[in-house]
């Protein structure tokens, strides 16, 4: 049986459709851009809103939108996932998030919190101790509703001791119970990011109990997470794979054989896989432009970007840590990246004069379409790339 090949531009113009990146895809509510995507990069509150304006309708009321799905109608939940990273999941993927990989993250921040905890101590904080703090502290939380960490100190006080975190190292420091041990329940599932305090930009937030879900058994979370990003993110390599899950390749290959995923020949003598239903192309698709903020999951879905962002352009869109910044896109693919200023008018360059003047002009009302939602407000990504950094100060 003969290899199916998918090109670059195949790959292009399947990554146009699926995540939303023309007008004849954008979606109504933030729940469909969510699953359109599977998740969300929540490390940065701002990049949840951003992403969704840019693939809604109607952006004009992203923020409410948004709000609405993760604190009203419960449908978007902000949790740790993938690679030990926060996301916004949509809520019936939860459970699948958790016990595919949530699970081994858990067992190993909770190990580590117990060591440094005891060591860090001299012994006088034990793991004994620390079950009653934990226990108080989800008392406090539940009775709250939601809660920031200064608010449940004055609950349960002892959340406020301190230890000392690699003693004799390098990087020698104190740490608080409360910090450490959020992170630890957060990463259980058992607690989640609540609302923000103050407006949608601010990176401080309120904890509330995560609301409960089933058990599920991790090769059937696995094959079932794997199934969902393949679907929209497909065809991508065991790399790929093995990056945006963080997972061993051998739980990556189980899951593709789980869901009988077809393997496919890429541009550059590469190996993709698709889902069996996801074999044949969508056709051509005319270009379009996007604008998409810092740590999208569009510009950060695999591992191997060059098909969509070519080596020239990393320089000025990266930070040292290898996190993104605002891209702009056309035709499935990075052709530049933007900023705000002061006042928060949107600026863009097109790198290397990427197009002509149709192009400009189509990116130009996109970036009109975006400063006409924000309004004015200025977003500031907490990872910030040369680029970026150089369009704002203008």
């Amino acid at each position: 049986m003969t290899t199916r090949h998918i090109g670059t531009e195949e790959r292009r113009a399947r990554l146009v459709l699926a995540h939303r990146l023309s007008p004849a895809v954008r979606a109504a509510r933030a729940e469909d851009v969510a699953r359109s995507l599977v998740a969300l990069h929540g490390t940065d509150p701002a990049t949840v809103y951003l992403a969704v304006g840019a693939r809604l309708a109607d952006p004009g009321g992203t923020v409410a939108d948004v709000e609405r799905a993760l604190y009203e109608d419960r449908t978007l939940v902000r949790m740790h996932g993938m690679r030990h990273t926060v996301f916004v999941f949509p809520t019936e993927l939860a459970a699948t998030v958790h016990a595919s990989t949530g699970l081994a993250v858990a067992a190993k921040a909770r190990a580590g919190l117990l060591k440094d905890l005891t060591a860090g101590s001299d012994g006088r904080l034990t793991p004994a101790w620390l079950d009653g703090v934990e226990a108080s502290a989800l008392a406090a939380l539940a009775r709250r509703g939601q809660a920031t960490v200064n608010e449940l100190c004055e609950d349960e006080p002892r959340l406020r001791e301190q230890f000392t975190y690699g003693r004799g190292k390098s990087y020698e420091a104190l740490q608080t119970v409360s910090s450490r041990l959020m992170r630890v329940l957060g990463v259980e599932g058992r607690v989640v990011r609540g609302r923000p305090l103050g407006s949608w930009t601010s990176s401080q937030f309120r904890w509330e109990v995560a609301p409960p879900h089933p058990e599920l058994p991790v090769d059937e979370a696995q094959a079932e997470l794997l199934g969902r990003w393949l679907a929209v993110c497909g065809p991508a390599t065991e790399a790929d794979l093995k990056w945006w899950t963080g997972w061993k390749v051998t739980e990556v290959r189980r899951a593709l054989a789980a869901m009988g995923a077809v393997s496919v020949s890429l541009d550059g003598g590469g190996v993709g896989f698709v889902l069996p239903d996801a074999v044949e192309g969508p056709g051509e698709v005319a270009p379009r432009a996007a604008f998409l903020p810092a740590l999208d999951p569009t510009a950060m879905g695999w591992q191997e970007r060059e098909w969509y962002c070519p080596d020239e352009v990393r320089g000025a869109l990266f930070d040292r840590s290898g996190n993104i910044g605002p891209t702009v896109w056309w035709g499935g693919r990075i052709v530049g990246g933007w900023g705000q200023r002061d006042g928060g008018e949107v600026v863009w360059r097109l790198l290397d004069d990427f197009g002509g003047r149709e192009v400009r002009e189509a990116v130009a009302s996109e970036a009109g379409r975006l400063g006409s939602w924000l309004g004015g407000t200025r977003v500031t990504p907490r990872f910030r790339t040369p680029l970026e950094r150089e369009l704002g100060a203008r």
